[in-house]
């Protein structure tokens, strides 16, 4: 199944950034955002993998996000 193009241009704009720094914006709902920052570790055809910046005491985290979640703005994405 062919993806439409708007899809692929989120996907473009993020394999190109792969390795860079990125701030998220993450809309949990209720008007409550988690902002948070990390670096774009890898762009798969249907997800993308951010690891975000450890805290002193906590592992390193690694999330993932659907490319619909940026078109549907429930992420918003600003690289640095």
């Amino acid at each position: 199944m062919k993806q439409p193009e708007n899809i692929c241009k989120v996907y473009r704009a993020i394999a190109d950034n792969v390795g860079k720094r990125v701030k998220i914006k993450f809309n949990k709902g209720r008007n409550q955002y988690d902002i948070s920052e990390g670096i774009i570790s890898k762009a798969y055809p249907c997800v993308f993998l951010v690891q975000l910046d450890k805290n002193s005491s906590e592992a390193v985290k690694i999330i993932s996000y659907s490319y619909t979640d940026v078109l549907t703005k429930e992420v918003e994405l600003q690289f640095c």
